[in-house]
């Protein structure tokens, strides 16, 4: 490895985020790398580009017997050592990423049972969804919750609608193109519609936008960022006992994404047909069949309709 280079790991970290933003991953992924590393740095207790087999061992012991992690858990923090020393090899700054042969030899099974699903966020009821709605005052959040939960779209693509983007008439909204969605064309029903309203009003009565044309905003009138959006379903979550921030599961901490889970497990269970929740999550079509397979936009619409969950708004 290439010690002599005179870059502090805070730099490393730095740089490393940096390149995970020209790469293009989310805001989320990025957030969770960076966290992982700066855990894992401040353990390590020197240089980055002086990293031996015995300090990823006792990394992995530290994880496992000391903060007893759920191997999912644990399996995350070596995802970002992964990507971070990809990064220093790429960048000719060590001579070889070291955790593909760690991996392989300490975390054979727990990657094994980690792909099966052993990692899972947490599913709340749909009862619990409403009591999630029904704690929240606020015009903003309100709708940003529910507007979550109806539409099981991404964080980043609810912070990337504009107002010009809904349509009143359908009860639709075109999502702006991303790198992981295929279909933009998302549904929502009358509850959504009458909360989405109810916000608007507020929006434009109260709230200094500048001319901003986003359908969230800020305190300040601009765009509502990805670390807003998660702030708030934190807040809510916590309130009323589906956020433990004590805990290192997974399954204990209820965030955005968990409304992508939920709206995808009552779409099925409410026996929407799995193309047409493929359709609305915007999955990648990967057989052949699947790109030829044309699906009616006014048959996905009506069962979306007739599928998706009622809150009582």
């Amino acid at each position: 490895m290439k010690a002599q280079i005179e870059l502090s790991s805070e730099q490393l970290l730095k740089e490393f985020v940096r390149d995970a933003a020209i790469r293009g991953l989310t805001e989320e992924t990025i957030r969770s790398y960076r966290g992982n590393m700066k855990i894992f740095l401040k353990f390590l207790n020197k240089s980055a580009l002086e990293i031996e087999t015995k300090d990823l061992k006792e990394f992995l012991y530290h994880l496992r017997k000391e903060k007893h992690l759920t191997d999912g858990t644990i399996n995350m923090y070596f995802c970002s050592l992964f990507s971070f020393y990809d990064y220093l090899e790429i960048e000719g700054l060590i001579e070889k990423n070291p955790i593909p042969n760690f991996r392989k030899r300490y975390l054979k099974n727990l990657r094994k049972t980690y792909k099966h699903g052993n990692l899972k966020r947490k599913l709340i009821t749909i009862d619990e969804m409403r009591k999630l709605v029904d704690s929240i005052v606020d015009p903003r959040d309100k709708a940003i919750v529910v507007l979550l939960a109806k539409t099981g779209i991404r964080r980043k693509e609810l912070i990337n609608i504009d107002i010009d983007d809904i349509n009143w008439i359908e009860q639709s909204i075109r999502l702006k193109c991303t790198p992981k969605r295929t279909n933009t064309l998302v549904f929502f029903d009358d509850e959504c519609a009458r909360v989405l309203k109810r916000w608007i009003l507020v929006r434009n009565s109260t709230y200094v936008n500048n001319g901003c044309k986003a359908l969230f905003l800020g305190e300040r009138g601009e765009r509502l960022q990805g670390n807003g959006v998660y702030n708030i379903i934190q807040k809510y979550a916590k309130r009323i006992g589906l956020y433990d921030e004590n805990s290192k599961n997974l399954e204990d901490h209820f965030g955005p994404h968990c409304f992508r889970h939920w709206f995808t497990t009552y779409l099925l269970r409410n026996g929407m047909p799995r193309e047409y929740v493929k359709e609305l999550r915007g999955d990648s079509r990967l057989e052949a069949v699947d790109m030829y397979h044309h699906i009616d936009r006014e048959d996905l619409r009506e069962s979306y309709l007739a599928c998706i969950p009622k809150l009582g708004i």
